[in-house]
Protein backbone atom coordinates (compact mmCIF):
# COMPACT_ATOMS: atom_id res chain seq x y z
CA UNK A 1 0.00 0.00 0.00
CA UNK A 2 1.23 3.39 -0.82
CA UNK A 3 1.91 5.87 1.92
CA UNK A 4 0.84 9.47 0.85
CA UNK A 5 2.65 11.96 0.88
CA UNK A 6 2.54 14.26 3.79
CA UNK A 7 3.36 18.32 3.56
CA UNK A 8 2.13 19.89 7.29
CA UNK A 9 0.68 22.93 6.91
CA UNK A 10 3.41 25.16 7.83
CA UNK A 11 5.52 24.24 5.69
CA UNK A 12 2.95 24.47 2.69
CA UNK A 13 2.49 28.04 3.97
CA UNK A 14 6.32 28.42 3.83
CA UNK A 15 7.06 27.11 0.54
CA UNK A 16 3.79 29.11 -1.25
CA UNK A 17 5.60 32.09 0.83
CA UNK A 18 9.01 31.68 -0.78
CA UNK A 19 7.63 31.06 -4.21
CA UNK A 20 5.75 34.24 -4.33
CA UNK A 21 8.76 36.32 -3.02
CA UNK A 22 11.27 34.88 -5.35
CA UNK A 23 8.77 35.48 -8.54
CA UNK A 24 7.97 39.17 -7.01
CA UNK A 25 12.22 40.03 -6.59
CA UNK A 26 12.53 39.24 -10.12
CA UNK A 27 10.11 42.20 -11.13
CA UNK A 28 11.45 45.75 -11.53
CA UNK A 29 10.65 47.90 -9.05
CA UNK A 30 8.24 50.45 -8.11
CA UNK A 31 8.57 53.69 -5.62
CA UNK A 32 5.78 55.63 -4.25
CA UNK A 33 6.23 58.93 -2.44
CA UNK A 34 4.13 61.51 -0.79
CA UNK A 35 4.61 64.83 -2.13
CA UNK A 36 3.65 68.13 -1.22
CA UNK A 37 1.04 68.02 -4.10
CA UNK A 38 -0.33 64.61 -3.90
CA UNK A 39 1.35 61.27 -4.36
CA UNK A 40 4.25 60.35 -6.94
CA UNK A 41 4.38 56.77 -8.30
CA UNK A 42 7.68 55.59 -10.89
CA UNK A 43 8.27 52.55 -12.06
CA UNK A 44 11.58 50.69 -13.85
CA UNK A 45 9.08 49.91 -16.65
CA UNK A 46 10.45 50.08 -20.45
CA UNK A 47 7.13 48.96 -21.68
CA UNK A 48 4.55 51.59 -23.29
CA UNK A 49 2.00 49.14 -23.52
CA UNK A 50 2.47 47.13 -20.07
CA UNK A 51 1.50 49.54 -17.33
CA UNK A 52 2.51 49.16 -13.34
CA UNK A 53 0.86 52.06 -12.52
CA UNK A 54 -3.06 53.18 -13.54
CA UNK A 55 -5.89 54.47 -11.80
CA UNK A 56 -8.84 53.10 -9.79
CA UNK A 57 -11.39 55.76 -9.35
CA UNK A 58 -11.59 59.46 -9.37
CA UNK A 59 -8.67 59.79 -6.55
CA UNK A 60 -7.05 56.46 -6.03
CA UNK A 61 -4.73 54.52 -7.91
CA UNK A 62 -3.20 51.09 -8.06
CA UNK A 63 -0.02 50.18 -8.29
CA UNK A 64 2.14 46.76 -8.93
CA UNK A 65 4.90 44.36 -9.36
CA UNK A 66 5.35 40.63 -10.15
CA UNK A 67 3.32 38.88 -12.99
CA UNK A 68 1.82 41.12 -14.88
CA UNK A 69 -1.65 38.83 -15.79
CA UNK A 70 -2.35 38.41 -12.10
CA UNK A 71 -1.85 41.91 -10.93
CA UNK A 72 -3.84 43.08 -14.10
CA UNK A 73 -6.86 40.79 -13.14
CA UNK A 74 -6.52 42.67 -9.83
CA UNK A 75 -6.81 46.03 -11.05
CA UNK A 76 -9.50 45.41 -13.09
CA UNK A 77 -11.37 43.58 -10.56
CA UNK A 78 -10.72 46.99 -8.06
CA UNK A 79 -11.43 48.95 -11.15
CA UNK A 80 -15.09 46.71 -11.16
CA UNK A 81 -15.77 47.27 -7.60
CA UNK A 82 -14.82 50.89 -7.24
CA UNK A 83 -17.80 51.85 -10.08
CA UNK A 84 -20.17 49.74 -8.93
CA UNK A 85 -19.88 51.16 -5.31
CA UNK A 86 -19.60 54.75 -7.03
CA UNK A 87 -22.76 53.52 -9.18
CA UNK A 88 -24.94 51.78 -6.43
CA UNK A 89 -24.12 54.39 -3.72
CA UNK A 90 -21.84 57.55 -4.18
CA UNK A 91 -18.14 58.65 -5.23
CA UNK A 92 -17.47 59.51 -1.87
CA UNK A 93 -18.19 56.17 -0.89
CA UNK A 94 -15.49 54.32 -2.45
CA UNK A 95 -12.33 54.79 -0.84
CA UNK A 96 -9.09 53.30 -0.71
CA UNK A 97 -8.98 51.48 2.40
CA UNK A 98 -11.94 49.34 1.35
CA UNK A 99 -10.13 48.62 -2.24
CA UNK A 100 -7.34 47.71 0.07
CA UNK A 101 -9.50 45.31 2.75
CA UNK A 102 -11.24 43.74 -0.70
CA UNK A 103 -8.32 43.12 -2.20
CA UNK A 104 -6.83 41.82 0.92
CA UNK A 105 -9.29 39.30 0.93
CA UNK A 106 -8.31 38.43 -2.49
CA UNK A 107 -4.90 37.48 -1.49
CA UNK A 108 -5.65 36.16 1.25
CA UNK A 109 -8.02 33.32 0.17
CA UNK A 110 -5.79 32.79 -2.98
CA UNK A 111 -2.98 32.54 -0.46
CA UNK A 112 -4.23 29.73 1.17
CA UNK A 113 -6.42 28.12 -1.12
CA UNK A 114 -5.17 28.00 -4.67
CA UNK A 115 -2.95 25.66 -6.57
CA UNK A 116 -0.44 28.64 -6.76
CA UNK A 117 -0.17 32.03 -4.90
CA UNK A 118 0.02 35.17 -6.79
CA UNK A 119 3.34 36.51 -7.75
CA UNK A 120 2.67 39.98 -6.64
CA UNK A 121 2.92 43.24 -4.43
CA UNK A 122 0.45 46.18 -4.80
CA UNK A 123 -0.50 49.24 -3.53
CA UNK A 124 -3.61 51.23 -3.34
CA UNK A 125 -3.20 54.71 -2.49
CA UNK A 126 -5.41 57.71 -2.32
CA UNK A 127 -4.81 61.26 -2.19
CA UNK A 128 -6.31 63.32 0.16
CA UNK A 129 -7.68 67.25 0.64
CA UNK A 130 -4.45 67.94 2.16
CA UNK A 131 -1.14 65.71 3.02
CA UNK A 132 -2.25 64.40 6.49
CA UNK A 133 -5.54 63.04 4.75
CA UNK A 134 -3.07 60.95 2.05
CA UNK A 135 -3.66 56.83 1.92
CA UNK A 136 -0.73 54.77 1.39
CA UNK A 137 -1.44 50.75 1.65
CA UNK A 138 0.71 48.42 0.71
CA UNK A 139 -0.25 44.59 0.29
CA UNK A 140 1.74 41.76 -0.26
CA UNK A 141 1.03 38.16 -1.59
CA UNK A 142 -0.73 36.50 1.38
CA UNK A 143 -3.00 39.32 1.53
CA UNK A 144 -1.09 41.03 4.31
CA UNK A 145 -1.55 45.27 4.20
CA UNK A 146 0.90 47.80 5.49
CA UNK A 147 -0.33 51.42 6.35
CA UNK A 148 2.67 53.09 4.79
CA UNK A 149 3.35 56.72 6.15
CA UNK A 150 5.14 58.87 3.05
CA UNK A 151 6.73 56.26 0.81
CA UNK A 152 6.81 52.67 0.09
CA UNK A 153 8.93 50.66 -2.58
CA UNK A 154 8.04 47.40 -3.99
CA UNK A 155 9.85 44.38 -6.37
CA UNK A 156 13.52 43.04 -6.36
CA UNK A 157 15.53 45.14 -4.64
CA UNK A 158 12.83 47.20 -2.27
CA UNK A 159 14.69 47.36 0.84
CA UNK A 160 17.38 49.24 -0.42
CA UNK A 161 15.30 51.38 -2.77
CA UNK A 162 12.82 52.60 0.50
CA UNK A 163 16.47 52.96 3.21
CA UNK A 164 17.46 55.23 -0.23
CA UNK A 165 14.28 57.25 -0.13
CA UNK A 166 14.39 57.89 3.17
CA UNK A 167 17.69 59.03 3.60
CA UNK A 168 17.23 61.21 0.92
CA UNK A 169 14.27 63.25 3.05
CA UNK A 170 12.41 63.99 0.31
CA UNK A 171 8.83 62.85 1.99
CA UNK A 172 6.09 66.19 1.45
CA UNK A 173 8.69 67.81 -0.49
CA UNK A 174 8.50 69.76 -4.15
CA UNK A 175 7.73 67.16 -6.91
CA UNK A 176 11.42 67.27 -8.62
CA UNK A 177 12.84 66.46 -5.32
CA UNK A 178 10.69 63.38 -4.71
CA UNK A 179 11.42 62.54 -8.74
CA UNK A 180 14.85 62.70 -8.15
CA UNK A 181 14.86 60.84 -5.11
CA UNK A 182 12.62 57.79 -7.02
CA UNK A 183 14.61 57.97 -9.99
CA UNK A 184 18.30 57.70 -8.03
CA UNK A 185 16.80 54.71 -5.48
CA UNK A 186 15.79 52.69 -8.67
CA UNK A 187 19.14 53.02 -10.38
CA UNK A 188 21.49 52.39 -7.50
CA UNK A 189 24.20 49.91 -6.81
CA UNK A 190 22.43 46.54 -5.94
CA UNK A 191 24.89 43.47 -5.23
CA UNK A 192 27.65 45.63 -5.54
CA UNK A 193 26.66 46.36 -9.38
CA UNK A 194 27.81 50.06 -10.42
CA UNK A 195 24.80 52.40 -10.22
CA UNK A 196 22.23 52.97 -13.28
CA UNK A 197 21.27 56.13 -14.68
CA UNK A 198 17.83 55.41 -15.67
CA UNK A 199 16.37 57.54 -18.84
CA UNK A 200 12.55 58.77 -19.16
CA UNK A 201 12.09 56.03 -21.62
CA UNK A 202 12.75 53.23 -19.29
CA UNK A 203 10.65 55.37 -16.53
CA UNK A 204 6.50 55.03 -15.71
CA UNK A 205 5.90 57.83 -13.68
CA UNK A 206 2.29 59.27 -12.66
CA UNK A 207 1.07 60.86 -9.88
CA UNK A 208 -2.47 61.67 -7.77
CA UNK A 209 -2.31 64.94 -8.52
CA UNK A 210 -4.17 66.78 -5.60
CA UNK A 211 -4.98 70.12 -7.33
CA UNK A 212 -7.06 68.27 -10.07
CA UNK A 213 -11.12 68.61 -8.67
CA UNK A 214 -12.17 65.47 -10.17
CA UNK A 215 -9.81 62.92 -11.50
CA UNK A 216 -6.57 63.62 -9.56
CA UNK A 217 -4.66 60.87 -11.81
CA UNK A 218 -2.44 61.76 -14.70
CA UNK A 219 0.62 60.36 -16.22
CA UNK A 220 3.93 61.83 -17.06
CA UNK A 221 5.06 61.59 -19.86
CA UNK A 222 7.17 63.47 -22.76
CA UNK A 223 8.68 66.59 -22.84
CA UNK A 224 7.21 67.01 -18.94
CA UNK A 225 9.16 64.13 -17.61
CA UNK A 226 12.48 65.14 -19.60
CA UNK A 227 11.70 68.60 -18.12
CA UNK A 228 11.32 67.67 -14.50
CA UNK A 229 14.51 64.84 -14.94
CA UNK A 230 16.39 67.71 -16.22
CA UNK A 231 14.83 69.77 -13.27
CA UNK A 232 15.77 67.38 -10.92
CA UNK A 233 19.96 66.62 -12.57
CA UNK A 234 20.42 70.57 -12.29
CA UNK A 235 18.88 70.68 -8.63
CA UNK A 236 15.83 72.98 -9.67
CA UNK A 237 12.77 72.25 -6.88
CA UNK A 238 10.18 74.13 -8.48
Amino acid sequence: MTVPFYVSPEQLMKDRADYARKGIARGRSVVVIAYDGGILFVAENPSRALHKVSEIYDRIAFAAVGKYNEFENLRVAGVRLADLRGYAFDAQDVTGRALANAYAQTLGTIFTQEPKPYEVEIVVAEVGSGPGEDQIYRLTYDGSVADERGYCAMGGNADAIARSVAAADVIGGPLPMALRSAVSALGAAADNAAPRSLEPGELEVAVLDRARPQRAFRRIIGAELSELLGATSSGATG
